[in-house]
């Protein structure tokens, strides 16, 4: 049985389309990353998921029926705001959490427990984090959703994070998540991609990849050709001593011998932030 799923979903505001016509899944024990720039109607699509809003025409099912309470319960859901009480310190969040889910003797989990008296709204971001994040798995809920989870964290509290949510997924918990991280997005089993509140690309990395491809230049004085093709609108990376630019090998060939500049120039596959990119600029019309 699925744990979530849209189908031919559409969300409209009044003459504002948020979403339109998006379906998508999420199975036990997989992460299903969903990405998109802001705007896209990522968060959109949780709020129907989570029963928040009703769509304006198409299907939301949890657990194979419509949004409930009692579907929400088998929940853990953590969103941008971490949906904590910053006037509540750790405890009483974690108290006030255990109640909501008939869940009161469970214990804190030694993470947490030694910031269990600080208020909440005074720790660093990265703890109140793991804190929401330990609130939201204290239920050991069957679909975890998490809407941009490590937003503004440090490199090492996101990496326990996802070691959270992989571990969660390896126990059987289905999860839905939201990144802008293309480091984090490599880490989830299937992709789906929004632009303009539609779906415009979905599978693996490899599958969101396909054969997209970029030109890579490599020459002495790189700085050089930097801030010519830059100057000239394309878009540039820096990767090690080499540049990288999602356009043709052709045009870029040409640009260079303008500019008197020498260079090995060549054609390799792109990197899921290039796909990304390419997919959005192009509304996954290709």
């Amino acid at each position: 049985m699925l744990l979530a799923e849209t189908r031919d979903v559409t969300m409209r505001f009044g003459d504002f389309t948020a979403v339109d016509g998006v379906s998508l899944a999420v199975s036990p024990g997989e992460v299903v990353g969903l990405l998109g720039a802001n705007g896209a109607g990522k968060t959109t699509v949780i709020r129907l998921l989570l029963g928040l809003v009703r769509p304006s025409h198409g299907h939301v099912s949890l657990f194979g029926a419509p949004p409930s309470m009692g579907t929400r319960r088998r929940i853990g859901y953590v969103p941008q705001t971490l949906g904590l009480y910053d006037d509540l310190t750790v405890e009483e969040n974690w108290t006030f959490t255990a109640s909501a889910f008939g869940i009161a003797h469970v214990a804190m989990p030694p993470g947490i427990g030694s910031v269990r008296d600080h208020l909440v709204g005074r720790l660093p971001l990265g703890v109140q984090r793991r804190v929401a994040f330990a609130v939201a798995f204290s239920h050991h809920p069957e679909l975890l959703v998490l809407d941009e989870p490590t937003s503004g964290v440090g490199p090492l509290n996101r990496a326990r994070l996802w070691q959270d949510i992989r571990g969660s997924a390896e126990h059987g918990a289905g999860v839905l998540v939201t990144t802008h991280n293309m480091e984090e997005a490599e880490q989830c089993d299937r992709l789906v991609v929004m632009a303009g509140g539609h779906v415009v690309a979905e599978g693996t990395v490899a599958e969101v990849i396909a054969d997209r491809q970029v030109v890579q230049v490599r020459c002495d004085g790189w700085q050089q050709a930097f801030s010519m093709l830059d100057a000239e609108g394309l878009v540039v990376q820096v990767q090690g001593d080499a540049l990288r630019v999602p356009a043709s090998r052709a045009a870029v060939e040409e640009l260079l011998e303008q500019h008197g500049i020498r260079a090995d120039v060549s054609t390799v596959p792109a990197n899921l932030e290039e796909a990304f990119v390419s997919i959005v600029s192009s509304g996954g019309a290709e």
